[in-house]
């Protein structure tokens, strides 16, 4: 009798053990997933027309669902921390996409949106890639945070991919690579053209156009029609046109993820 249960008791451990191999598997893949850093703007006037500004929701939402849905594990941080403001245009009808209505109905993302955290509180060590939504705010405060600047120049040091969309390219303004020389310069780029701007009547708006920015600093910056997808890749370093562009953007930079 005492013989028999040892039996028992010796082959139960041993499918416990063996059921528990998967569960040990599974923990070590947990700790290979990849972490990408959003970076939303604090900003929120318009220049000088009493209208309000921020990011745009579909720039956001389509990259976020994409690296989300395929496992990524995602941080989103801005200037000030907390709630970023979106952009009340592109809450309007004729801006919604699958990835906009999908937000909307989201009290998760919604949530993470209101508490960002602040952007001297990361470090790009602890991510693999770094994502910039566009939106006019950007403009204003992004290319000339020095956390911002600091931190995609870190990201570039550290050879990480690094994407922006729309007017998000504002923030490598003032970037500068290892040798002090702007980021973008002979790197081929795009972003918020001109004529797109000019068809929003913001160009007399805005601090600087986008496109003229790109150029000046020495960016070799090509465009496809207004509001047309057009994404351009160069090293780590991954541009999109406009809104239409962000999910491609994301997509580019899941395969360097991988």
């Amino acid at each position: 009798m005492k013989l028999s249960y040892l039996l028992v008791l010796v082959l139960s451990l041993g499918i416990l053990s063996a059921c528990n191999q998967p569960a040990k598997k599974s923990q070590q893949t947990n700790t290979d997933q990849k972490k990408v850093l959003f970076v939303l703007t604090s900003h929120d006037e318009l220049g000088d027309t009493g209208e309000k500004t921020g990011f745009w929701v579909e720039e956001f939402a389509a990259p976020y669902y994409n690296l989300l849905d395929k496992g990524v594990m995602i941080t989103v941080a801005s200037p000030k921390g907390g709630k970023a403001p979106i952009d009340p245009r592109s809450k309007a009808e004729g801006s919604q996409t699958d990835a906009t209505r999908r937000f909307n109905n989201d009290e998760a993302a919604q949530e993470i949106v209101n508490n960002t955290i602040k952007l001297e509180d990361v470090k790009a060590a602890d991510y693999d890639a770094v994502f910039y939504p566009g939106g006019h705010g950007p403009l204003w405060d992004l290319a000339e945070n020095k956390t911002s600047i600091a931190l995609i120049e870190a990201f570039n040091k550290q050879e990480k991919p690094m994407a922006f969309v729309c007017h998000a390219p504002a923030a490598l303004k003032n970037v500068k690579n290892e040798n002090g020389e702007p980021l973008v310069q002979g790197k081929k780029v795009t972003g918020f053209t001109n004529s797109e701007e000019e068809a929003v009547q913001l160009t007399d708006v805005v601090p600087f156009l986008v496109e003229d920015m790109l150029s000046q600093a020495g960016g070799v910056y090509s465009k496809s029609d207004n509001w047309a997808p057009y994404v351009i890749e160069d090293g780590l370093l991954i541009t999109g046109q406009n809104p239409a562009s962000s999910e491609l953007a994301a997509e580019l930079l899941l395969k360097k993820l991988k």
